[in-house]
């Protein structure tokens, strides 16, 4: 079983058929989902009342079943349902839970909403809508089964005005992508998966998670650990912090590209300042970073024209992906790109991507482009030319600072410098950021976030 995968609404139906298929009833399943989601809520509860919110599908079948062993716990339950079962399952355990039920609010203290979950596409009803504002209101404590109510499992978008803010929100099987999409991972609180006995699906997306990093073979010296090119321009700034964030992402040896060097510039970071031509010749090159502080003007573009041309793999950021042209792209060399979301917007445009939803055009550049596509931001994308699609997890929100952006493409570099192809390194250097940044305390500074890099490399031996 995977605990990873995050799947659409149309795979979770595949995957439960398989189940079905296999000879599991309906019923079966729905007691496995609603036994293991039905702890997690009488640990929260801690014997308080608790009231069962139940919708006319097999959620609000999930919801008779819960409030029949949290009773059977001990705990006061109070079952709203404002619609009738519908299926033959959501039927029987209506038939078992074998008490009244109400349709109108009620107080207490742990509400549980299983009016809708992830098959929801449109809007609730207004009196459904009322209801749920009204029941949330009522209750000190919020849980949501599966998907909250009014929010779209496949993209994330809240469905209706002022949904309630949850607490705890219990995914049924397998992660869906509102689970890790905003707007509607906002609302959902702490995350928790209750596993089902779903199998991996074969093309799921997958959240990253640590990743596996080795420390250096004893035989390594730094050309084996990965020659790292970065490209100067006229902010260099902004290749000082890929820079050292790179030098403490597994690099064995970190160049900057191109210019004089800055007074700020390390003293253990070289500057080659020959034509770019010269440098990028150099066989050991493994990796080349063009982008953080490059400017677009004539030099730029000509600077990221000889990367193009020259480099044996190429990490692509800030103003390279401005200056990026179709015609460019005519070698196949492993190749990532990071936009934010103003840059995604313009590669989109340059390359004729129309695509509706932020996945979908993220897969859809890649696609065109043969380059692997970090959209980063909070809620970061992966995607592969061959379809892989990777989730980012949430991460501390002080990352909203000028400069971290070049951190992550410089921990990008590096770990395909250090031999991992475009997608690998893409989820290690956004878990590696996220990871930086959570040790990073509030309020830091681009610089003291690539500090802290090799801290977070070393959770990963």
């Amino acid at each position: 079983m995977s605990t990873a995968q995050v799947l659409t609404a149309a795979q979770m139906r595949s995957a439960e058929q398989a189940l079905f298929d296999a000879g599991t009833s309906v019923s079966q399943l729905m007691d496995v989902a609603a036994g293991g989601t039905a702890e997690w809520i009488r640990r929260v509860a801690a014997g308080r009342s608790v009231t069962v919110l139940c919708g006319p599908g097999n959620n609000g079948g999930d919801g008779y079943v819960i409030a029949r062993l949290l009773r059977e716990a001990g705990n006061a339950v109070t079952v709203i349902a404002p619609l009738e079962p519908a299926t033959a399952a959501a039927k029987e355990a209506r038939r078992r839970w074998g008490a009244s039920t109400k349709q109108t609010g009620t107080d207490g203290v742990v509400l549980v909403d299983c009016l809708f979950g992830s098959g929801l596409s449109r809007p609730l009803a207004i009196e459904h809508a009322l209801l749920l504002a009204d029941l949330a209101a009522r209750h000190r404590y919020r849980i949501a089964v599966d998907v909250p109510s009014g929010i779209a499992s496949d993209s994330g978008a809240v469905l209706n005005e002022r949904l309630p803010q949850y607490d705890l929100t219990l995914a049924l099987g397998a992660w869906k992508f509102a689970h890790w999409s905003l707007p509607g991972r906002a609302l959902m609180g702490q995350l928790r998966l209750v596993p089902i006995g779903i199998a991996p699906t074969e093309g799921a997306a997958q959240v990253i998670n640590r990743p596996r990093i080795a420390a250096p073979a004893t035989d390594s010296h730094k050309y084996i650990r990965g020659l790292l090119g970065i490209v100067s321009g006229t902010m260099p700034g902004a290749s000082l912090l890929a820079a050292v964030a790179a030098q403490r992402a597994g690099a064995g040896y970190v160049k900057l590209l191109g210019r004089a060097a800055d007074p700020r510039t390390p003293p253990d970071l070289v500057v080659d300042t020959k034509p770019l031509s010269e440098a990028l010749a150099d066989p050991r090159m493994a990796a080349v970073l063009v982008g953080p502080g490059l400017g677009r003007d004539g030099a730029a573009k000509a600077a990221l024209g000889e990367g193009l041309r020259r480099a044996q793999a190429l990490v692509l950021d800030a103003d390279a992906l401005v200056l990026l042209a179709p015609n460019m792209l005519a070698r196949e060399v492993p190749m990532l790109a990071t936009p934010h979301d103003g840059e995604l917007e313009t590669l989109c445009r340059t390359f004729g991507i129309i695509a509706e939803g932020r996945q979908p055009r993220v897969l859809a550049l890649a696609k065109m482009t043969g380059m692997v596509v970090l959209a980063k931001g909070p809620d970061t994308v992966i995607a592969a030319p061959d379809g892989r699609l990777a989730i980012g997890t949430p991460a501390p929100t002080w990352l909203s600072v000028a400069g971290t952006g070049d951190v992550l493409a410089g921990i990008a570099a590096s770990r395909m410098a250090n031999g991992a192809d475009p997608f690998t390194a893409a989820c290690e250097a956004v878990w590696l950021h996220g990871e930086a940044a959570r040790r990073s305390g509030p309020a830091f500074t681009a610089s003291q976030l690539a500090e802290r890099v090799s801290e977070a490399l070393a959770a990963c031996l």
